[in-house]
């Protein structure tokens, strides 16, 4: 790799993973939209203790569950892709010398930037399976929930708490791996040039900002 292309490496993790610290402490400050819904996970759980039949919490766990299953299958089909391109390494390497006939390209950056790629969707399986995992933990503790209506209010507090918080980590988890996949699209500016990979990692920051910190989103989810 040439200079411009290290730089631009350690620019994406840098970003990637400042970002992730940034929001992970600005979340503890400011309402955002983890602030949000670790309340109304909190909510959630407490209402829910009151309740009899709790099968319409179990099926909002279930529905949670698919969400993350579809984006776990996504990333084994994606990494698979990208194995699959590796072998063509040289042909695609061609392919891209014709489509920006400014820029180099050689077999081996292009399996780099391919290992990039995976790297990041590797990183992105295992928090989408994680949180996975989570969420059946949390389905454990709704079915072994005991009556609140048998419980003193300081006990429900306390069960609610707990069971939130199993949602709350497997909704970061779910996070992380989105994440993940966001700034996997600004690796393939890559592709194209460093110097647009460069500034397509900071504008899929931005973007993230926006919606974490901004968005209308938010906005109606503090009314509520």
């Amino acid at each position: 790799m040439s200079l411009i292309d290290l730089i631009a490496v350690i620019w994406f993790f840098s970003l990637w993973v400042g970002y992730t610290l940034f929001a992970k402490q600005r979340a503890k400050v400011v309402s955002c939209l983890s602030f949000e819904l670790r309340r109304k996970r909190n909510d959630w759980m407490q209402r829910m203790l009151q309740r009899d039949n709790k099968m319409a919490d179990v099926g909002l766990i279930s529905t949670l569950e698919r969400n993350v299953t579809f984006f776990a299958s996504s990333t084994l089909l994606i990494l698979a892709g990208l194995l699959t391109a590796m072998t063509s390494s040289e042909k695609l390497s061609l392919m891209l010398s014709n489509l920006v006939p400014w820029a180099t390209y050689t077999e081996g950056l292009v399996q780099v930037k391919l290992l990039l790629l995976a790297f990041v969707f590797v990183f992105a399986f295992f928090q989408f399976t994680w949180s996975l995992r989570q969420y059946g933990f949390c389905g454990v503790l709704i079915g072994a929930a005991p009556d609140g209506r048998d419980m003193a209010t300081e006990e429900q507090q306390l069960y609610a708490n707990r069971a939130s918080k199993v949602i709350d980590q497997a909704g970061h988890s779910f996070n992380y791996g989105l994440r993940s996949i966001y700034f996997s699209l600004s690796a393939l500016a890559w592709f194209i040039d460093p110097i647009l990979f460069m500034v397509a990692a900071v504008v899929v920051m931005l973007v993230m900002k926006q919606r974490e910190f901004h968005s209308k989103v938010l906005k109606a989810l503090q009314e509520c």
